[in-house]
């Protein structure tokens, strides 16, 4: 196999991201922002670790938000993840379409779906079939 794992995840944002960025994904999800290296600071954007992997929130001068492609985040408490995102103002959208799983869909502050999840079973033979 080549491929052995994820290393990193980058969301694409407009240019002059930063301070919402770091609001959004910092302050009310509290990831930890971690430094981006010397050569790439001049492109803007900023980063996060979450787990053992990294998000990247990198500068895209033709900026879309990506309304169907998204990243799914593994929560350990999704109601307080809800009422988190739901209290700064950003609107949360259940779905139920998987037995087994807790999850809703919110977006970014540029427009990004971002999916939060927390398995609901203990079975992991019945979760994402």
């Amino acid at each position: 196999m080549l491929l052995t794992d994820i290393d990193h995840i980058q969301l694409a944002a407009p240019a002059g991201c930063e301070a919402a960025a770091r609001e959004f994904f910092g302050r009310i999800l509290r990831l930890e922002e971690i430094g981006k290296p010397e050569a790439l600071r001049s492109r803007g954007g900023c980063w996060f670790r979450i787990g053992s992997r990294q998000l990247h929130i990198g500068v895209d001068a033709a900026f879309r938000p990506a309304t169907k492609a998204h990243i799914a985040f593994a929560v350990d408490d999704i109601d307080a993840a809800h009422d988190a995102l739901t209290k700064s103002g950003t609107t949360c959208v259940w779905d139920e379409a998987i037995d087994g799983i807790r999850r809703f869909y919110a977006n970014d502050p540029w427009g990004n779906r971002l999916e939060f999840t927390e398995p609901s079973s203990s079975d992991p033979t019945q979760l994402r079939r």
